[in-house]
């Protein structure tokens, strides 16, 4: 039943990437183009991932999800230097290539070679990054 459902979850999220535009990568450099050629309308779509998660935040609080398990816990850490580097880094990617993880794997279908390049060159950034994190953090226990 897990399975069925993070299926059906993964179909409506790719189907919203696909009707909202995030896979249409010039869509999402006009948006990140705050200086030239600016696209506000993928702020809609922003919007309408952060309102209802900030809902169903609160609304998990107290109760265990219907299918076992449980939520993960909230995080009131701040901000530190590994989150900064790695925002900046998955920043820099999403705007020269215009696309995200998400609407990378929506885009496989029609996204022809790019696409498929960008997943590669995503899949690597994942293999290297544990072991990028570790040199961070003994570099950081060392100052």
């Amino acid at each position: 039943m897990r399975g069925l459902i993070a299926f059906v979850a993964g179909a409506v999220f790719g189907a919203g990437l696909l009707v909202s535009g995030m896979t249409d990568t010039t869509k999402v450099q006009g948006w990140l183009d705050i200086f030239g050629d600016w696209n506000p309308t993928l702020a809609f779509v922003m919007g309408g991932a952060i309102i209802p998660m900030a809902i169903a935040w609160r609304f998990t609080i107290g109760r265990k999800p219907v299918l076992g398990g449980s939520f993960p816990p909230q995080s009131d850490a701040k901000p530190g230097r590994n989150l900064v580097i790695g925002s900046t880094l998955f920043g820099a990617g999403w705007g020269l290539a215009g696309l995200c993880p998400g609407p990378a794997m929506a885009s496989l279908g029609f996204g022809g070679s790019g696409a498929i390049l960008f997943l590669v060159a995503m899949m690597a950034g994942m293999a290297a990054a544990p072991t990028l994190r570790s040199r961070l953090d003994a570099q950081s226990a060392a100052v």
